[in-house]
């Protein structure tokens, strides 16, 4: 995750004593199990890892970029899950990057870890590098606008190979409203485009994280698949596409980087 933080903490699990959480003012941001990179405590970890493991036959290497490191959880899983897998981390926060560096155990030789901030990592990219692009990109629990937008998917689209998958974490509160415009901002760009999350969220019951995924190939992603895997997680979810997802984007516009220029002058 690229979060800013007054006070970053790394405390033991004490249901799991080989969990550390990664705190950044009391709030958890990230957790990994030192003893088993496979264990992946939260919901959108596991729903983000389920698209990482259907994307290519099993144990086959990746080349993978991380947009947000927090605690490297996705990094590490996909390194012990496909090893081998090329993976860039683009975290912008160095104290994140000091403290996760200094207090867990250390990365595979073939994860690199850079301090730089996305949108910047993105347009230096080279185009058609990656086969998955992971974003987890918040500053002070916000998703920042110049990731948000239909530029910046573009952007994504060109570093990733024909079959390649772009990931989203998305925090929202009902109505979901932030949610529906990213669902309509990467229609923009990418030909498919499916929603993961939690049923509650879906009827506006809870805050909580839903997780995007978007392939410029048209029918690339799994979408059955995914759903049974979702529907089998200790905290089940459900997966939108095609016309489901129409329903559910219910005629939000996508964000350009004009509209977020216009708020910002606001």
């Amino acid at each position: 995750m690229d979060r800013e933080a007054d006070r970053l903490e790394l405390v033991t699990d004490p249901v799991r004593r080989t969990g550390r959480l990664l705190l950044a003012s009391g709030v958890e941001q990230s957790y990994v199990d030192v003893a088993d990179p496979r264990h992946l405590h939260f919901e959108y970890v596991r729903r983000m890892a389920a698209v990482a493991d259907l994307a290519a036959p099993a144990r086959t290497p990746l080349s993978v970029l991380h947009l947000g490191g927090g605690a490297l959880t996705l990094p590490r899983y996909l390194a012990a899950t496909r090893r081998g897998s090329a993976q860039l981390v683009v975290e912008r926060d160095a104290a994140v990057v000091e403290l996760v560096t200094r207090s867990l155990p250390p990365l595979p030789a073939e994860v690199r870890v850079r301090i730089a901030d996305a949108r910047t990592a993105v347009a230096e990219a080279p185009a058609g590098a990656y086969d998955l692009v992971l974003a987890d990109i918040y500053r002070a629990a916000r998703m920042p606008g110049h990731v948000r937008t239909a530029e910046f998917a573009a952007e994504v689209a060109t570093t990733l190979r024909p079959d390649g998958i772009y990931l989203v974490n998305l925090t929202d509160l009902p109505p979901l409203v932030a949610t529906r415009v990213q669902v309509a901002t990467l229609r923009e760009v990418f030909a498919d485009v499916c929603l993961i999350a939690d049923r509650r969220m879906l009827r506006g019951r809870r805050y909580g994280n839903l997780v995007l995924a978007a392939a410029p190939r048209p029918g690339r992603l799994p979408v059955g698949r995914l759903a049974a895997v979702a529907a089998r997680d200790p905290l089940p979810g459900v997966v939108l596409d095609a016309a489901a997802l129409d329903s559910f984007v219910a005629g939000a516009a996508p964000l350009t980087d004009a509209d977020v220029r216009r708020t910002h002058a606001r």
